[in-house]
């Protein structure tokens, strides 16, 4: 019985590692379509919902498509994206199916660096983990 449970065991652990790795990936994937000033590439990493909800100092935001919206306004130039990079990451498995991915941005920018903080919540779907919940500082 013991060593079913530790073979149990270990086989979580290496799903739970294999889903990290994958969050990591869109992660990735987002800052180097961020890095190369393509945010319509960058928000793949997001669930295109209305119900996808982004927190920023001004608030909570719903939907996609006002995502996008919001940083296309915000970051209207390649120069004003900067080069993003993120650090830190901690990732919390919520279930098989969820995870919370805490870590720190940095924007460098020639106008002036940005940077802070941000609590990811992902879900995996049929095409793979997309961020439904951002509250980034």
């Amino acid at each position: 019985m013991k060593k079913v449970l530790l073979l149990l065991f270990f086989s979580v652990l290496q799903i739970f590692s294999a889903q990290e790795e994958n969050i990591l990936k869109v992660m990735a994937n987002q800052q180097i379509a961020w890095n190369a000033g393509n945010l319509d590439q960058f928000m793949q990493g997001y669930w295109n919902s209305e119900e996808m909800m982004f927190i920023g100092k001004s608030g909570p935001n719903y939907g996609w498509q006002k995502t996008l919206d919001n940083y296309k306004k915000s970051y209207p130039t390649k120069e004003k994206m900067g080069t993003l990079s993120f650090t830190d990451q901690k990732i919390k498995m919520l279930g098989k199916d969820y995870a919370q991915v805490f870590g720190k941005w940095h924007l460098q920018r020639t106008e002036g660096d940005l940077g802070g903080i941000y609590t990811l919540i992902f879900q995996k779907f049929k095409n793979g983990w997309k961020i439904i919940s951002d509250h980034t500082e």
